[in-house]
């Protein structure tokens, strides 16, 4: 696919809370290039597959460096374009970033603006946790609300009311939340979240860090990736305490310090893989993984007839017979995680009898993916935030489109696993989130190409 655009656009200039923000672009005959997958399905998957570091801990431990007062050597950072857009956001703000391989290492001391870059930040959701950061350090910021994946709506109320509770005053437009000092000062505070948030739990961790005071977030949220943003803090120097409980306590300390920290393996990158290998058949072993992470995926695939097998680091998912039909519902961390409903709607497709899969986190996220995997001859029917999935003998293979990350996953598991070929369309939804897919997948046996015009 592709396609010329030869229409200049002018730049438009907005000066906004003190910040110069630039808008728009400047096209001149152009040429665009629409990158895609093309998968040949029905090869089982065999052999051994490393899973990357964790994509949401990546994106809450960058934005925290901008806490600390000297260099931070981050390992097993995943090789995702998240990533290198939140990197460059740090670069363009001050930030001294040295790349190699899995290793950044990082040097916040130079910062000094708190506005950083509207069209970076607009691209990737994960950008709202440079409020939190910013406020802590800075004790201010002008932050342009978000991008990402578009499969709900997302509003960042709890993130506010966290700011709020911190003492700072909150000016939030349709396009920017500015934030400063309120009549008080900035301190510690009492925050109770009225829905668990992942977001609002690492964006009030951020800006509590370094404020006076203890700051107590209750109904906070769970997940791995919490605990591994409250590990990172306290070594550099924080006091961070009851991380992967609902109650999380910072007791705020003058400075952090610079040092060497590795992030865990991605809880949402293993599960694909297992999901893939449940789908297609095979036999996989899953290694750099937390098997803790993995328990409420690992029972799900279970009863569908997945065999795992868990070791140290490392799991085997191995799937020769017919797969069952099954029951899951989504739930925040330790419960089965939104990002993996797509995936296993897959894999309830190609079972037998009727599966409901029920979506508790983010209602209207069926919608575009399911219709996507019934052009591939899935039957499902969306009933409220229930997906019922009658299981077919075999999928077959179509052109389909990613709409957002984990759709975009769960449609190369489902070309994986069909008959003929599949194309998968606006790929770069997909490798926000997936390191080397290309090769890790080819590595298992799989038919898969990335093509561009």
């Amino acid at each position: 696919m592709r396609f010329t655009e030869g229409i200049i656009y002018d730049i438009i200039v907005a000066v906004q809370n003190g910040c110069l923000h630039f808008a728009g672009k400047i096209i001149a005959g152009s040429v665009y290039s629409l990158a895609r997958y093309v998968i040949n399905g029905g090869k089982t998957l065999q052999g051994t597959v490393t899973i990357s570091g964790a994509k949401n801990a990546a994106l809450a431990i960058l934005p925290a460096v901008l806490l600390v007062d000297g260099q931070c050597r981050i390992e097993n950072v995943p090789d995702i374009s998240d990533v290198h857009i939140l990197l460059d956001i740090l670069k363009n703000m001050g930030a001294e970033v040295t790349e190699k391989g899995s290793v950044v290492t990082i040097d916040c001391s130079p910062v000094r603006s708190t506005c950083p870059e509207a069209a970076l930040v607009r691209k990737m959701r994960a950008s709202y946790y440079l409020m939190g950061a910013l406020l802590g350090r800075f004790g201010k910021a002008n932050v342009a609300l978000p991008g990402g994946c578009n499969f709900a709506s997302r509003p960042i109320d709890q993130h506010i009311k966290g700011f709020l509770a911190l003492g700072a005053d909150v000016d939030e437009s349709d396009d920017y939340v500015a934030l400063q000092p309120g009549v008080g000062g900035l301190h510690g505070g009492k925050v109770s979240l009225d829905v668990v948030s992942v977001g609002a739990t690492v964006n009030i961790m951020l800006a509590a860090t370094l404020l006076p005071g203890q700051t107590i977030i209750e109904n906070a949220a769970k997940e791995p990736h919490i605990v591994d943003l409250a590990n990172f803090l306290n070594t550099m120097g924080a006091r961070v305490s009851g991380a992967g409980t609902d109650t999380v306590k910072i007791r705020g300390v003058r400075s952090l310090k610079g040092g060497t920290y590795a992030i865990i393996p991605d809880q949402i990158e293993a599960g694909t893989y297992m999901a893939a290998v449940t789908a297609a058949g095979g036999n996989i072993l899953v290694q750099n993984v937390i098997p803790k992470h993995m328990d409420c995926i690992t029972t799900k695939l279970q009863e569908m007839g997945a065999k795992i097998t868990s070791y140290d680091d490392a799991i085997r998912v191995e799937r020769t017979g017919a797969l069952r039909s099954t029951t899951v519902k989504t739930r925040p961390y330790p419960g089965f995680p939104t990002d993996m409903q797509a995936q296993v709607c897959v894999c309830m497709a190609l079972a037998s009898g009727v599966s409901r899969l029920t979506e508790n986190v983010y209602e209207t996220r069926f919608f575009g993916y399911c219709t996507e995997l019934e052009n591939m001859g899935a039957d499902i029917l969306i009933s409220g935030k229930t997906a019922i999935v009658t299981g077919k003998d075999h999928l077959h293979g179509a052109t389909v489109e990613a709409h957002d990350l984990r759709a975009g996953a769960a449609l190369v598991i489902a070309g994986l696993a069909a008959e003929g070929q599949t194309t998968v369309e606006k790929i770069h939804f997909i490798e926000r989130g997936y390191e080397n897919l290309i090769e890790k997948l080819t590595a298992l046996g799989a038919d898969i190409r990335r093509l561009e015009d």
